[in-house]
């Protein structure tokens, strides 16, 4: 269990993130048109896991556009949004905001929070995701993690781009 900061209050998540060094877990999402979304459909690429509660929160939608801005210069490199909102929401969003390099998918129907270690245990917001980002490499070897230490903190974008090498 790892804990993390929403407004005053801690917060405990599920678990701990994939160790640096091991073998991450597969996921299966539902993209912004309901079809699945998997591993497999990122395969052979390195895949920057962007993690966090809710789209409709000002952090998260600045998480989307940076990584998305960050995604247009990453060669080989699937940038995946994760949050448990419903696709329509995830769908609303990136079309209103242009976002296209990268991509979305909702964990509302999967045990990618389990999974992953990131879904609140507890607090008003428990059963959302924390904010989060697990760099992998092509072979889905994890190089870099962040849990950060409040919800409504950015993630570290240089560090985990940097862990693209």
């Amino acid at each position: 269990m790892a804990t993390t900061q929403l407004g005053d209050s801690t917060v405990n998540t599920v678990g701990e993130l994939p160790a640096v060094g091991s073998q991450a877990p597969g996921f299966e999402l539902v993209d912004t048109t309901f079809q699945s979304l998997t591993e497999a459909d990122v395969a052979g690429r390195r895949v920057v896991l962007n993690i966090f509660p809710s789209i409709d929160t000002g952090v998260c939608q600045a998480s989307v556009r940076r990584f998305n801005e960050l995604a247009a210069g990453l060669q080989d490199t699937a940038v995946v949004n994760v949050s448990v909102d419903l696709p329509l929401a995830q769908a609303r969003f990136c079309g209103a905001e242009g976002i296209d390099d990268v991509l979305v998918g909702s964990a509302f129907r999967s045990t990618f929070g389990q999974d992953y270690g990131v879904a609140m245990a507890d607090g008003k917001w428990a059963g959302l995701l924390a904010r989060a980002v697990v760099v992998l490499d092509a072979d889905r070897t994890v190089l870099h993690t962040q849990l950060t230490d409040a919800i409504g903190q950015e993630p570290d974008y240089d560090a985990a781009v940097a862990a693209l090498g």
